[in-house]
């Protein structure tokens, strides 16, 4: 007879918003299991942002190193360009993912969360049949929290197979390609568009818009921009892929023309979809919003003690919004008070030069809301300049409201500004307005100098512009 399990927290799905879930039900006290297919840490940690930025780590030095084979500077050069072993990248890369997947098994060990390797199939709202290695398991649960997280889109005139490969197989690619065409130009296409062209491959982008990074506004996007044009990526806009043709990828251009882009490998990355397929959504009466399931500002779906959280509820599809939605969805059922209402979540592009936004831009302000805007270059930054990082046309820039000074949103674009993300989004949680970024003090030399000059220059009295 099968095991029947009765806790009172079924969580399915080991990704970023499930795994935080769990634990977070565990030191709560609550009995929980955790149902998951594949290995912990979902599409994140396993073959998303971790790898990922492993990947870009990797294609960052290998860049530097040539360039130095190529035209020494500061001193340095090297008589031979770097010599590149992608075998042992990937494997220093996948070591990376089953260091930290290890570690979501230890804290969920440490949280006694039973976790229940297999795929989960509901029969209704609370129960669901796992197929295991070792046979089914029944689990009858009071509450369901779904993480199912996502899928990468796939066009139907470009299947994934073959040549063509999403974002989870072009981490795994067992050589650098010759000739690697993106068909996407947003975060995931330019991330590895870029260090794939930084380890070597000729890189073509395609997109149908017609700019790169279309939810960015153009400043933030121009230095990326301009770095592709600096290192000879081909970026087609307006463009669109028409299907695998002969040894590439037949486009149609803005103009119309037509034309076939040599690839030996083409990357899709035209978004992401929720997961609900396979595991038994029909039979658990949940209401949709469109392709997502809808949840109210707990988290809760339409039935009953059924939660939903991460990229099954919509954008944005971030890991970090998941753990945020699961941690607040765990203290529900614990009966604390939590609604899940945040005033910005961080969206972060790995991109070259990183940008990173938090809250609005000058260019989402309400209509009729007056603002004031502070910008301040990473070029007047003397961290910046003394690691050749002042060059690329990175800035600050902080949007406030006119009448109190509230500050509504921050972006930046530059090198390693992806760490400003934490005190970008403590400012605008906590409340704060220009006169607090000014009475900061921020430490000498660092990047950060500049979010306090953008809130001075705001005011009106930048020091160091």
């Amino acid at each position: 007879m099968a095991d029947i399990l009765t806790p009172k927290v079924l969580v399915v799905g080991g990704g970023p918003g499930g795994y935080v879930a769990a634990i977070r039900a565990g030191q709560l006290g609550l009995d929980t299991v955790l149902v998951d297919a594949e290995r912990l840490g979902g599409t994140c940690l396993i073959r998303g942002c971790i790898p990922s930025k492993a990947l870009i780590h990797v294609a960052s030095l290998h860049a530097e190193m040539a360039e130095a084979a190529r035209t020494p500077r500061f001193g340095i050069g090297l008589s031979a360009a770097p010599t590149l072993d992608f075998g042992a990248t990937i494997a220093w890369k996948d070591g990376v993912v089953d260091r930290l997947s290890g570690g979501v098994a230890g804290l969920l060990r440490k949280a006694k969360v039973r976790v229940v390797a297999g795929h989960a199939v509901f029969s209704d709202a609370k129960t669901c049949s796992v197929a295991t290695a070792n046979g089914p398991v029944a689990i009858a649960a009071e509450h369901v929290i779904l993480a199912t997280g996502s899928l990468p889109v796939e066009l139907p005139f470009l299947p994934f197979g073959g040549k063509i490969v999403s974002s989870t197989q072009a981490l795994a690619l067992s050589a650098v390609p010759e000739a690697l065409v993106v068909v996407g130009a947003g975060y995931i296409g330019l991330e590895l568009g870029i260090a794939y062209r930084k380890l070597g491959a000729q890189v073509t982008i395609v997109e149908m818009a017609d700019r790169i990074l279309p939810l960015y506004d153009a400043k933030l996007t121009d230095p990326v921009r301009r770095w592709l044009k600096a290192h000879d990526v081909a970026v087609h806009l307006g463009a669109r892929a028409v299907g695998e043709e002969g040894e590439g990828l037949a486009i149609e251009t803005a103009d119309g023309a037509r034309c076939v882009l040599p690839a030996d490998r083409i990357l899709v990355t035209v978004g992401r979809t929720p997961n609900v397929a396979g595991w038994g959504l029909e039979a658990m009466n949940l209401a949709m919003d469109g392709r997502f399931v809808r949840v109210d500002d707990r988290c809760a779906t339409s039935t009953t003690n059924v939660w939903a959280i991460g990229d099954l509820v919509g954008e944005p599809m971030l890991a970090h919004k998941a753990s945020a939605q699961g941690e607040c969805v765990a203290e529900i059922i614990a009966g604390k008070t939590r609604r899940f209402a945040p005033l910005a979540i961080p969206a972060v592009c790995f991109t070259e030069p990183e940008i990173v936004s938090v809250g609005l831009s000058p260019h989402d302000v309400p209509a009729g809301t007056a603002t004031i805007v502070g910008q301040f270059p990473f070029l007047a930054n003397g961290r910046a300049l003394s690691m050749d990082a002042g060059d690329d046309g990175g800035f600050v820039r902080v949007t406030a409201r006119a009448s109190d000074h509230r500050i509504l949103g921050i972006q930046a674009v530059g090198a390693h500004i992806s760490e400003f993300a934490g005190e970008f989004g403590t400012l605008i949680e906590m409340g704060a307005v220009l006169e607090d970024v000014a009475g900061i003090i921020h430490a000498h030399p660092t990047l950060c100098e500049a979010i306090h000059e953008s809130a001075l220059a705001a005011l009106g009295h930048a020091i160091h512009v």
